[in-house]
């Protein structure tokens, strides 16, 4: 059962980027994800320090929630947590506010995953030269 579908309909077939590329010129996974996808972690839990000037907050929709717009540099500490969630009213208010959301959901299909909550897996890693050292012992 799918949850998302394609609205808009030319008669031409649509390639998976291409309909890929509509969902995310809508943000439409703000829908589902309505929090970043990580901070730092340092001296508090969320530690400070995400924004400067040369990286500003973003009030654009889908990166407004972002707890950091910088670049990573080895040393940091922060957090990856992707996460999908079904929160009704959330979701309710995004398809009014953003009828083009609405659209690209299947009203009858996504009740059937409303009260169901929702799941955001979180690693905590260490920026390095090469890459990252995830630091989450949970298998």
């Amino acid at each position: 059962m799918k949850i998302l579908k394609y609205p808009l309909s030319d008669g031409k077939s649509k390639s998976d980027d291409e309909i890929i590329d509509y969902f995310m010129s809508l943000y439409l996974a703000s829908m589902f994800m309505p929090h970043g996808l990580g901070h730092f972690l340092g001296m508090t839990v969320h530690d400070v320090g995400g924004y400067n000037d040369q990286y500003p907050k973003s009030d654009e929709l889908g990166l407004c929630w972002l707890r950091t717009t910088r670049k990573l540099e080895e040393g940091m500490v922060i957090t990856v947590e992707p996460g999908v969630y079904f929160n009704t009213s959330w979701i309710k208010q995004m398809m009014t506010k953003y009828p083009k959301m609405g659209d690209c959901v299947d009203k009858e299909v996504i009740k059937d995953y409303y009260g169901c909550g929702g799941c955001r897996i979180e690693d905590d890693v260490l920026v390095t030269k090469d890459g990252i050292e995830n630091l989450t012992i949970v298998p």
